[in-house]
């Protein structure tokens, strides 16, 4: 068995030394102490708010005297609302995700791979487990990183809630990896079915998608399938359309999209319909099987792939790492995004869970709460930086739209945004929908390279093909 080292991560040097086998971290508190070393930042997780987070941090402070590190277990970032959409097909995340490399070079940060393994706050570090390549070779050694302030922003992942079955039969969408799973086994049944039918055109040969929970990625979700779905014949599935697709979408609950107004979530239902989807509301999955749902009237409902979409917790290990937690492994903070456990680790986004002074529910797991809240741990970092009081997170809620692909787009706008309520559906949905990723670009890249993404984004759509089936 190979003997672990204490690699310690020396902002100074901007290396990682070596030491001895690990009997106490005091080569880290050594260093700690030292009175003229780098004050360093380090955020974990490069989804939405964390790279937007290190972005601002990097141009405000550079490495003179600061040094911002970010980690995370992947190369590249890729925005996770645009997740079904790489599912489906219907974008190319190659020409969408962000190299952390080299977006680190630009904005002056430090980019580590690795997935958290610990923290140690008496000695202000983090651990990292080992990087194995495919073949289980180990490319990176486990090692740690000191820091003065810690960011957790590692979001999210899917919530089964303990239903047997779902773990081993159900695909998740909460990463790039999983999308692509999906797209590579949504394709080769739609292959198999084209070549079923050429074999025999009488034959009544469908592929069978199920998708468990009817919130915003269930239901773009279902609506970017049938959009793929008409494209195929244009791509060598010549006898395969829309009618060789069948899609069920569940949801325990009353209605789909619970989270619009009664009038919108009507209005998508009736989208959905249109298009062919099968919708079931009151419907409550108890056992995932291999191809087959059961639900709790002893229903069974077969599908070529299952996907699970039925609402988000934090990852376990938030649970293990000394930090106070609620039922779904979300970290408690205070307002200033603080931890309640230690005023040098902040968390912001779905891994995080902050309840409001006179709310009874907690800022709800969306993208634009993520966004607020690395602007509110961004400017509480400076101010603890420069001892001044920190700011209270207050979300805006801005209002939810949902894109039911080229079909249609609908949703609220709320809030400061309209000084009210507005429901939009139709053109002008589809138009703020579209902003809402453009105010993304700007996040992460900042203005000039946000607004020349948004031209070559646009060029794509018209020399690019629109599915990408490899």
């Amino acid at each position: 068995m190979a003997v672990k080292h204490e690699n310690v991560f020396d902002a100074d040097t901007g290396e990682i030394a070596g030491g001895e086998p690990v009997q106490a971290p005091a080569n880290t508190v050594t260093r700690a102490s030292n009175p003229n070393r780098k004050t360093q930042i380090v955020v974990v997780g490069g989804g939405a708010g964390g790279l937007e987070l290190v972005r601002k941090l990097g141009a405000k402070f550079g490495r003179k005297h600061h040094d911002i590190i970010l980690v995370d277990k992947n190369l590249s970032h890729i925005w996770k609302p645009l997740l079904h959409e790489v599912a489906a097909g219907s974008l190319d995340a190659n020409l969408d995700e962000v190299g952390y490399r080299g977006h680190c070079y630009r904005w002056g940060y430090r980019f580590f791979q690795g997935s958290l393994d610990g923290i140690d706050r008496e000695a202000r570090t983090i651990s990292l487990a080992p990087v194995n390549d495919d073949d289980g070779k180990e490319v990176i050694a486990g090692h740690t990183i000191r820091y003065d302030y810690l960011v957790l922003a590692v979001g999210s992942v899917s919530n089964d809630f303990g239903v047997p079955g779902v773990k081993e039969h159900c695909i998740y969408l909460d990463s790039r990896e999983q999308a692509d799973i999906f797209r590579t086994k949504l394709l080769n049944n739609c292959l198999r079915v084209s070549r079923a039918m050429m074999a025999n055109p009488d034959a009544n040969e469908q592929v069978k998608v199920a998708i468990v929970g009817a919130g915003a990625t269930g239901v773009e979700l279902a609506a970017e399938l049938y959009n793929a779905a008409g494209a195929l014949r244009h791509y060598g599935l010549e006898v395969f359309d829309e009618s060789r697709l069948k899609v069920t979408l569940i949801e325990a609950g009353p209605r789909i999209l619970p989270a619009l107004p009664e009038k919108l979530s009507g209005a998508a239902r009736h989208e959905l319909n249109e298009l062919g989807v099968i919708v079931k509301t009151d419907t409550q999955v108890i056992q995932g099987r291999p191809r087959t749902l059961v639900t709790s009237s002893g229903e069974e409902i077969d599908a070529d792939l299952i996907v699970w979409a039925a609402g988000v917790k934090g990852a376990d290990f938030l649970g293990h790492l000394g930090l106070e937690t609620n039922r779904r492994n979300q970290i408690l903070v205070h307002g200033t995004m603080q931890s309640v456990d230690d005023d040098r680790v902040f968390a912001l986004g779905d891994c995080a869970s902050y309840t409001p002074e006179g709310s009874d529910m907690p800022i709800p797991p969306r993208a634009q709460a993520a966004h607020q809240m690395a602007g509110t741990v961004y400017d509480n970092l400076v101010r603890s930086i420069k001892d001044k009081p920190l700011k209270t997170f207050t979300y805006e809620d801005k209002g939810s739209l949902i894109s039911l692909s080229r079909f249609s787009t609908v949703g609220s706008l709320m809030g400061n945004l309209v000084g009210g309520s507005l429901a939009v559906e139709g053109r002008m949905a589809r138009l703020i929908y579209t902003t809402l990723y453009r105010i993304h670009l700007i996040g992460i890249h900042g203005w000039m390279k946000g607004l020349f993404l948004m031209a070559i984004g646009r060029v794509n759509r018209i020399v690019r093909p629109r599915l990408k089936l490899h």
